[in-house]
């Protein structure tokens, strides 16, 4: 089933691995690409939903503006037409967490478990939300292309882009191939008007994983520890890297996140 009708759109879903089904989303600007790392190990132990999101990858824009909840309903839509009634474990990085937070406080029958990889639960910061702006404005003025180098630096932190080419050439090509007008129209929908999600964490019955980057800007470990303090059944992990994506390029990521499912399936 390369693609699944859904309120936000056409959305291109992938499956892969065999065990519990485990829903699977990435970060705004890139796509499904970014977990091709750690996929064969969490493969081996789970039923892997990747799913593009509105806008990115293979799947289309949405046809209005959207918000989180409606990427969360979108998810059950696609769950319904995949015929998965059970709960299912929730995997998503920075974007993927932030609807991940929504789809566990709002459908907390079907979240078994939520696993969070660098994603911010405040709303964005004057500093981050000019630094968006001028980002989308300039992909609507030379298109994607030209900007590339920018989600990178950020994704990945500047040393790594550096260092590991292959992940920095993950997330150029991920941010180029993107619609042009669903990527501004995700850009405005689910990082400038993202909300502050804080009064939410206390609705998450689920059992929690928030890891972040050890030097991550945008999701620092102090704020991450504030998070999981509010969630009943939530605990914190600090995994090395300084961008949202770092964490994705390194193997041993998976073995965290496996780690977790296991004591999850106790």
């Amino acid at each position: 089933m390369p693609t699944v009708s859904t309120r936000v759109g056409q959305l291109h879903v992938e499956i892969e691995g065999s065990g519990p089904p485990a829903v699977v989303w990435h970060s705004l600007f890139v796509d499904a690409t970014t977990w091709g790392r750690l996929r064969p190990a969490l493969a081996s132990v789970r039923t892997l939903i990747l799913i593009d999101g509105p806008g990115h990858g293979r799947s289309s824009a949405a046809p209005g503006p959207y918000t989180l909840s409606d990427c969360a309903l979108a998810v059950v839509e696609i769950l319904a037409a995949l015929d998965v009634s059970g709960p299912v474990d929730w995997l998503g990085n920075a974007w993927g967490g932030h609807v991940g937070v929504f789809f566990a406080a709002e459908h907390p029958a079907a979240c078994r478990s939520l696993v969070t990889i660098a994603s911010p639960i405040n709303a964005l910061a004057p500093a981050d939300r000019r630094s968006v702006q001028l980002l989308r404005t300039l992909h609507r003025l030379v298109g994607p292309r030209p900007v590339a180098g920018i989600p990178a630096d950020v994704l990945l932190g500047k040393a790594l882009r550096r260092q590991d080419p292959a992940a920095a050439a993950v997330v150029r090509s991920s941010f180029i191939r993107a619609d042009r007008a669903g990527m501004r129209q995700a850009i405005g929908s689910i990082s400038l008007d993202r909300p502050d999600a804080t009064d939410r964490l206390t609705e998450i019955s689920a059992p929690t994983l928030m890891a972040t980057g050890a030097d991550d800007p945008m999701c620092p470990p102090a704020d991450v520890a504030g998070w999981v303090a509010r969630m009943p059944a939530g605990r914190d992990l600090v995994l090395p890297g300084a961008g949202h994506l770092a964490p994705l390029f390194d193997p041993a990521t998976a073995d965290v996140i496996t780690d977790f499912w296991k004591r999850a399936d106790r």
